[in-house]
């Protein structure tokens, strides 16, 4: 495995396992990223640094990060955040990731994109019901602005220093586990 592989496996785990916290927060990062020309994506992702892409993932970020700050309305998006973190894991593992198979990317994009997306986002819901149940919703946004300023956090990070961010997270979900 070479050192662009690597790369850019560390790229897709550190945006797939920042889904985890917001779904279309990371959506947003790359494709702007795209937009700019600092992200290159797969041939057939170059749609998401598209306008009309940009525009669907920044209003749906937005109404996203507003939700959750709704008490017990947030733990009901989390029935719906947590198979859509999959699939936008899923996707950015497999826009990032350099093969000639589409099979392979697709397999690498679901089992580690959406893994990651998965582990993480099974943190956010527990710390979310925690949250409920010992504050009665009162610590949810506390909760909401952590995951939002991790879900940005790790997004840009991951486009500058994956292989550092894969790490951290690799951490944080040991940490989260072990409290857990």
């Amino acid at each position: 495995m070479n050192l662009e592989t690597i790369s850019a496996v560390a790229l897709g785990i550190g945006l797939s396992a920042s889904t985890g916290f917001r779904v279309f927060i990371p959506l947003l990062v790359a494709g702007l990223a795209s937009h700019v020309g600092l992200l290159p994506l797969g041939e057939n992702f170059s749609w998401m640094g598209s306008t009309p892409a940009l525009i669907c993932f920044g209003v749906a970020a937005i109404v996203e990060v507003l939700a959750y700050y709704i008490p017990f309305v947030d733990n009901l998006l989390d029935t719906l955040a947590t198979p859509l973190s999959v699939v936008a894991g899923t996707l950015l593992m497999t826009s990032v990731f350099p093969s000639d198979s589409e099979w392979m990317k697709w397999i690498i994009g679901f089992v580690v994109g959406g893994g990651a997306a998965a582990t993480i986002q099974s943190g956010s819901v527990v710390a979310r019901l925690l949250s409920s149940k010992f504050t009665a919703g009162a610590g949810n946004p506390v909760v909401s602005t952590g995951e939002g300023i991790a879900a940005t956090g790790f997004s840009i990070l991951s486009l500058f220093i994956p292989i550092l961010v894969a790490i951290l997270l690799a951490l944080f979900v040991v940490m989260i586990w072990k409290k857990t």
